[in-house]
């Protein structure tokens, strides 16, 4: 039985779009790069040679071939401080060609949103993400489920059409 696709093999392999929705107000909280924030250091947007990673090259090689790279991101405000940190250091993910979205959740009250976040590639692959209740990654599953696919696309673009652009958006 062959093995699913990774994310990666997925943003490799994609020809047109590659969404992504986050609904946590928090993630692996033992993230190194989380724990030099909350101790005060703060990347310049300026150095990108002392910020840039093999995600970032992965997204930019992926949005330079055109490839559509979006994520939505729903929270809940005041913003928890994991939340706080991932919009510093948005200006990566804008770096490397990916668009950002942020939706406060009080306005995602009458969207039907999925248990959990996702990647939707090429709206056909999902790769559905699992997490613990503290935030920390659990495991990935794809499918290629119809219903799953529909509700997913249909959720990220009412999401889109809803959320505020990075460069607009300031937290409470």
């Amino acid at each position: 039985m062959a093995s699913a696709p990774t994310l990666e093999d997925l943003l490799r392999n994609c020809t047109r779009s590659a969404l992504h929705l986050e609904m946590r107000d928090g993630y692996m909280r033992d993230d190194p790069l989380f724990l030099r924030w909350l101790s005060g250091q703060r990347d310049d947007p300026a150095d990108q040679a002392s910020w840039w990673s093999p995600w970032l090259q992965l997204i930019e090689e992926t949005t330079t071939r055109g490839i559509d790279v979006r994520r939505a991101r729903i929270i809940s405000e005041p913003a928890s401080e994991y939340i706080r940190f991932e919009h510093e250091i948005t200006f990566r993910n804008i770096a490397s060609g990916e668009q950002v979205r942020w939706l406060p959740r009080r306005q995602a009250t009458d969207l039907a949103l999925p248990g959990n976040d996702f990647w939707l590639i090429d709206g056909q692959h999902l790769l559905v993400h699992h997490f613990s209740g503290e935030g920390d990654f659990v495991d990935d599953e794809v499918t290629l489920a119809p219903q799953a696919v529909s509700l997913c696309a249909s959720t990220f673009e009412a999401v889109w059409a809803r959320a505020v652009p990075h460069q607009e958006f300031r937290l409470t």
